[in-house]
This record gives C-alpha cells, sequence and structure tokens, in this order.
C-alpha cells in the first residue's frame, strides 16, 4: 500500500475541504446567474449557466475521484473518515445545486415567472441560495450549531415556496384567457411552478450539505435523511 508522511495527509484533508469550498463557490455563482437569468429576461445569460454545467460537472468528478483516493490509499479511521464521507456526498449535493442551476436558466429561456403571476421568484431563490452559501460556511468551519440552524431555517423557505404555489394555482383559476392563451397559459405556470419546486429542492440541499457536516463534526446523524 503507497502511503504518504503524516503532514502531507493532512495537507490532502485540508486541499479537500477548500476544493469543496471552490466548487461551492463556483455552483452558487451559476445559481446567481440563473435567478438573474429569469429576473431580466437575458437569454443569453441562461445560455451561458447551462454552457457551465458540464464544467461543474467535470470538477465534481475530479474531486469524487480524490475522495476515493484518500479513502483507498490512506484508509483513513473515526472523525477522518467521517470527513472524507461527508465531503464525498457534500460534493454530490453540490452538483446537484448546479443542475438546479440550470434548470432554472432553461425556465428562464420559456417564460419570465412574473408575467404569469404575483409571486417572489427573486426573492425565494435568494432565500435559497443564501441557505447553501451559510451550509458550506458551516462545513468550512466546522461549525454544528450553524448546521442546526439551516436546518430550522429550511421551514420558512419550504413555507415561501407553499405560499408561492398556491398563488400560481389561485391566479389560474381565477384567470379567463382567450381559448387560443390557454396553452401558452398552462405551459408558463407549469414552468412557474417548476421554478419555485427547483428552488425548494435548493434549499433541500443545504440541509443536507450542514446533515453531513453535522455527521462529520459530532458524528450526529440527527439530520440525516
Amino acid at each position: 500500500m503507497i502511503t504518504v508522511p503524516r503532514e502531507d495527509y493532512r495537507d490532502s484533508l485540508d486541499e479537500l475541504r477548500a476544493d469543496v469550498e471552490s466548487m461551492g463557490t463556483a455552483v452558487l455563482d451559476q445559481l446567481s446567474r440563473s435567478l438573474d437569468a429569469l429576473e431580466t429576461d437575458d437569454r443569453g445569460l441562461a445560455r451561458e449557466v447551462i454552457a457551465g454545467d458540464e464544467r461543474v460537472n467535470r470538477r465534481y468528478l475530479d474531486l469524487e475521484s480524490d475522495c476515493i483516493d484518500l479513502i483507498a490509499l490512506q484508509q483513513p479511521v473515526a472523525s477522518d473518515l467521517r470527513f472524507v464521507a461527508a465531503s464525498f456526498k457534500i460534493l454530490t449535493d453540490v452538483e446537484r445545486v448546479g443542475d438546479l442551476a440550470t434548470n432554472l436558466a432553461r425556465h428562464a429561456l420559456a417564460a419570465r415567472p412574473d408575467e404569469i403571476a404575483e409571486v417572489r421568484v427573486r426573492e425565494i431563490g435568494e432565500t435559497a441560495r443564501d441557505q447553501v452559501r451559510a451550509a458550506l460556511q458551516a462545513y468550512v468551519d466546522a461549525d454544528p450549531a450553524a448546521c442546526r440552524a439551516i436546518a430550522e431555517r429550511d421551514d420558512e423557505l419550504d413555507a415561501s415556496c407553499q405560499h408561492a404555489s398556491e398563488t400560481v394555482v389561485r391566479e389560474l383559476v381565477a384567470s379567463e384567457p382567450d381559448r387560443w392563451e390557454v396553452e401558452q397559459l398552462l405551459d408558463g405556470v407549469s414552468r412557474l411552478l417548476l421554478t419555485i419546486r427547483d428552488l425548494e429542492r435548493v434549499g433541500d440541499h443545504a440541509v443536507n450539505i450542514a446533515a453531513r457536516t453535522l455527521y462529520a463534526t459530532d458524528g450526529d446523524p440527527e439530520l440525516i435523511y
């Protein structure tokens, strides 16, 4: 079995933490840009976000391989093993947030949400994005208290998403479109509901990141589901 000096091993763990943070920062940028595209109807920006997803996917595969190498070559135990395993899972959540940012960019190519119903898509999106940012910071800081706070705040995001979805449905029921507009209206409503759902899922991944971090820091699986 190949081994490396202990100090190099510790450096590898620190590098993994920094790499996860770096990938998270890139994905947060993708998410912010997709929210901008939704708000401003910037189709060029939406296409840039979609094109950028491939870079995120490649980075994810590289870091996943690094985690496997650390486990296979160094055989970490106890807290180190929990950290590497948690980082492996957090990378998956971060990559999926990137996928959701791409979904939002595709929705931006189809219709502007504020033209369909009075819902605060940007506000919901920023809340979800901030949840992910806070979860990543809790991971970097190994902060269990911050992890628990993130899980508590997710209930507020869920309530906002539910209220927004109900608003869309109420406005659809109350509308009286001309017959030729019905298909276009239903397509727009469908995409708006998908946008809200995707933002809620971004928040779910933030909770997952917090849960993995809590497990890594305390060995506590209470938020794992």
